[in-house]
């Protein structure tokens, strides 16, 4: 695997970052993990999976090649988490201060927080859409308010964005009081009707003219994504989330989105290679189709 590698670099350029509409940003961040271990290592691994994708996306014909990316060179968090925040925030603020789409690849879910600071710092009418198995709305987990458990509580109240959950099926009495409180609303993985896309529309109507996307990988069903650190049965099948993704991105501004928690399975390449086509989707439906 190259020291530095970037996205799809078998098929284009990774241009000059003055150039790019696209700024890919691997963090490669764990810490605190409360199950299997491994996802620091996941951006490099969707990066080299990257390089199998082929160019033309098959729902709309486009080669969504056609968008100017930049990879920047990996950034490994060190040090206490609210400095791992703070330096992921600042990499996520430049990229939109230059009115750049930032796509993430982390890590474990806890990279969400940096760029969720940085997107409220610019933007007075945007929202979070978090695709999860998991609530992770607890205030601390392992001793830390910046575990990937507390990412969605930190969201609300450090960002103060406002929020849609969807494909939830995991969460512990404290945040299950905290949905209570608060008067959420999750859209629950089992009241999500396999057979009729008709939640989409409801999700679609909470969502702020911006929004930005957060998908934990182990919000989709494990026979899609079995690699992921903390998998969950009854999840999202990949049409489903490409429903999502392509109805959100026809109806709202997206402007960036992360990928996390991918976690290597030796001798397979199913969930990195489903990961990196699932970037290549947030391309397609998010940027490129905005940008037409």
């Amino acid at each position: 695997m190259a020291a530095d590698p970037s996205f799809a670099s078998c098929e284009i350029e990774n241009v000059p970052l003055d150039r790019a509409r696209v700024v890919v940003l691997p963090f490669c961040y764990e810490q605190g993990a409360s199950y299997g271990t491994g996802s620091a290592e996941g951006p490099l691994h969707l990066l080299a999976a990257s390089d199998a994708l082929e160019r033309i996306d098959e729902e709309t014909l486009l080669d969504w090649t056609r968008l100017p990316i930049h990879t920047a060179a990996p950034l490994w968090p060190t040090g206490a988490p609210e400095a791992a925040v703070e330096g992921m925030k600042a990499a996520t603020a430049d990229v939109l201060e230059a009115g750049r789409f930032p796509l993430i690849l982390g890590g474990d879910h806890a990279v969400t927080i940096g760029p969720a600071l940085a997107v409220a710092e610019r933007f007075a009418d945007a929202c979070v859409l978090q695709i999860d198995a998991h609530l992770d709305l607890r205030d601390t987990w392992n001793g830390s308010r910046y575990n990937h458990a507390c990412v969605m509580r930190r969201v609300a109240e450090d960002a103060r964005l406002p929020f849609v959950q969807v494909g939830i099926r995991s969460f512990s009495p404290e945040e299950h009081r905290y949905v209570i409180e608060k008067g959420l609303e999750p859209f629950y993985a089992h009241r999500i009707d396999p057979f009729d896309n008709g939640w989409i529309e409801a999700v679609i109507s909470r969502l702020a003219p911006k929004v930005y996307l957060t998908i934990d990988l182990d919000g989709l069903d494990p026979s899609v994504i079995p690699g992921t650190g903390t998998p969950e049965p009854g999840g999202l099948s990949y049409r489903q989330l490409l429903a999502l993704l392509a109805a959100v991105g026809a109806r709202r501004r997206v402007i960036g989105a992360d990928i996390n928690e991918l976690v290597k399975i030796p001798g397979t390449q199913v969930s990195e290679f489903t990961a990196a086509r699932i970037a290549a989707k947030i391309l397609v439906h998010c940027v490129l189709t905005a940008d037409r």
